[in-house]
């Protein structure tokens, strides 16, 4: 993935709904550029739990899900340890039975998962599936080589959302200082008070009341108009 396609990532994730519509494409590229390599997914753990966060098309979700659910697995492995893994014959495997059943009924032979260094992250890893016997190993140079490229845009992609995160919750922020502003004036023009007593008389009504403060003044501001003056 070239420095031209990780500009183009920054211009797509800006118009993007989410990590996994953008995410497509370098899981989809995977097909094209690994031999062997049938669907494609991208795992990384978030929120303390590892979820796929983007498939190429036509991907089956239950392998993966499957692992996640078990706690073990190639990609669980690649992701946690950070070295890959690699069933080369999934009619062969003897370990994790019920995951290899449930991949094998799924069309699923040959399993390599690569570790992704995402920053910020506890583990991720590219997950390639094979449908033949050893069939992504004869492409396991470019595998390496495309899951270098695939980190750097993933860890693009999710250093833009956690700016696009960053920025709404100042909008939030500013919005609940808005409109506690806006209450604690009410509350000083209904009880003749001043501007230390009434936040401190809207924080007693929300712990009685047990609603957030927040939603008491908007409560508050939207009974009034808007306007102290009005009830």
């Amino acid at each position: 993935m070239t420095s031209d396609s990780l500009d183009t990532l920054g211009q797509a994730m800006a118009r993007s709904r989410g990590l996994d519509t953008l995410l497509r494409h370098p899981t989809d590229r995977a097909m094209a550029e690994v031999p062997g390599a049938a669907p494609c997914s991208i795992t990384v753990r978030r929120a303390g739990r590892l979820t796929t966060l983007a498939g190429s098309s036509g991907l089956p979700c239950g392998p993966d899900l499957r692992q996640y659910e078990n706690g073990s697995g190639p990609c669980v492995d690649a992701a946690e340890t950070g070295r890959p893994r690699y069933a080369p014959d999934l009619a062969a495997e003897t370990r994790r039975p019920e995951y290899t059943a449930y991949a094998r009924a799924a069309a699923v032979r040959t399993v390599p998962a690569l570790p992704l260094p995402v920053e910020g992250e506890t583990g991720a890893a590219l997950n390639l599936y094979g449908t033949g016997p050893g069939a992504p190993a004869r492409g396991r140079g470019a595998a390496r080589s495309f899951a270098e490229r695939a980190a750097r845009a993933v860890n693009e992609a999710v250093r833009i959302e956690r700016q696009r995160a960053s920025a709404a919750d100042v909008r939030t922020a500013l919005l609940s200082r808005g409109v506690i502003d806006q209450a604690v004036g009410i509350v000083m023009a209904w009880e003749r008070t001043d501007a230390e007593r009434a936040p401190a008389r809207l924080r007693r009504a929300s712990r009685d009341r047990h609603v957030k403060l927040r939603d008491l003044c908007a409560e508050l501001a939207a009974r009034t108009g808007g306007s102290p003056g009005r009830q």
